[in-house]
């Protein structure tokens, strides 16, 4: 996959912690960023909110069946508004 160039702003903190890493481990800046940023994507890939809002067009069948057997377990006091609440975003 091509790589493309981005700027960053850091704190200063961040930077030399970076650096330290880096030197420990005997990597570089960039490979010490790209490494933490896929560790968080992993992370955030796999939280409920963003399985539920991003366009995740298939699910395995394991996570379907899942998905069927607890829609299928609900009764109507599952399916009750509890409460709303309004998120405004921007």
């Amino acid at each position: 996959m091509a790589t493309k160039p981005v700027n960053l702003r850091m704190d200063e903190a961040q930077i030399m912690d970076i650096k330290d890493v880096a030197s420990v481990f005997s990597m570089s800046f960039t490979d010490v960023i790209r490494e933490a940023v896929d560790d968080y994507l992993v992370k955030k890939k796999k939280d409920p909110f963003y399985r539920l809002t991003s366009n995740i067009q298939e699910v395995t069948d394991k996570e379907n069946e899942e998905l069927i057997s607890d829609l299928s377990s609900l009764n109507e006091d599952d399916l009750k508004i509890a409460e709303t609440e309004v998120i405004r975003i921007g």
